[in-house]
């Protein structure tokens, strides 16, 4: 169905702790670090986001995406625990359930994954899968059933650091028509993920109006995305740079998700005029 397969898509993009001894890494002692080091200051542990999804005057779905307080250190790194659920409510819960669930462990200081989890659950459809990132040699090990090797491209992102890394980015002094690109590892391939920066709006939601730049993804036919999905995003004008809205248009209505509840943010949500 239409409408599930866009509600699934939004909610999807809002949306072994440690290495198996097969996977070869040594620690390193060198004193050049061969893994980058970004400096941030748009999130921080315990940032909880919670989003309504809605087609039309329907309420559908409700997603969180939130950092853990507490994470573990994986390949020698310390890493952020970042978990974003998402799941069917109302009238949607009756016919086509959904229980989705994605953690990422992302190094703090690179902002990069070492392990993506992807547990779905979808009306009769079920998956359960691992993706260890090795990222001195550029290598991702997806574990479903069996193990598989796949040489990915440097600083490569996974479905959910991508969207920490995103607000990262120097976005204040876009251009109109500037494209970013991010390159991700997702179902098995690469693929880069752009977003394109439309302008800037003022934004009314149930928290408030609010100053928001706004940005469409630009998907590839036949990857994670339809190409008739038309995707936009509006994150705040602001030094948090959070999701305030996002919409997929339909041929018939569109699906909005709303951010409705926040808490440990590193800067107060300012709203606009304020």
């Amino acid at each position: 169905m239409k409408v599930k397969a866009n509600i699934l898509a939004v909610i999807e993009i809002a949306c072994l702790l440690t290495f198996p001894s097969d996977i070869k890494m040594e620690q390193q002692n060198t004193e050049v670090d061969p893994i980058r080091k970004i400096k941030q200051n748009a999130f921080k542990k315990g940032e909880f986001l919670r989003f309504d999804v809605s087609y039309g005057v329907f309420d559908t779905a409700e997603a969180t995406i939130e950092i853990k307080e507490s994470s573990e250190k994986v390949a020698w790194r310390n890493t952020m625990h970042i978990v974003g659920k998402g799941w069917s409510k109302g009238a949607l819960s009756w016919f086509f359930k959904v229980e989705d669930r994605y953690e990422t462990y992302m190094d703090e200081d690179a902002i990069l994954p070492w392990k993506f989890i992807r547990h779905v659950r979808e009306g009769g459809y079920e998956l359960d899968r691992e993706i260890h990132f090795n990222q001195y040699s550029d290598k991702a090990f997806v574990f479903q059933n069996d193990k598989k090797e796949y040489q990915v491209a440097p600083n490569t992102q996974d479905l959910l650091s991508a969207f920490y890394y995103a607000r990262t980015l120097d976005l204040q002094n876009a251009k109109v028509g500037q494209e970013f690109v991010i390159n991700t590892f997702f179902d098995r391939e690469m693929y880069p993920l752009k977003i394109k920066f439309l302008g800037k709006e003022i934004i009314k939601t149930k928290l408030g109006r609010f100053s928001c730049l706004k940005f469409r993804p630009l998907v590839e036919q036949g990857r994670v995305f339809k190409e008739e999905e038309d995707m936009t995003i509006w994150i705040s004008n602001d030094a948090n740079k959070v999701p305030i809205r996002v919409t997929s248009d339909l041929l018939v209505g569109s699906i909005n998700m709303d951010l409705v509840e926040y808490k440990n943010l590193i800067h107060p949500l300012r709203q606009a005029g304020r």
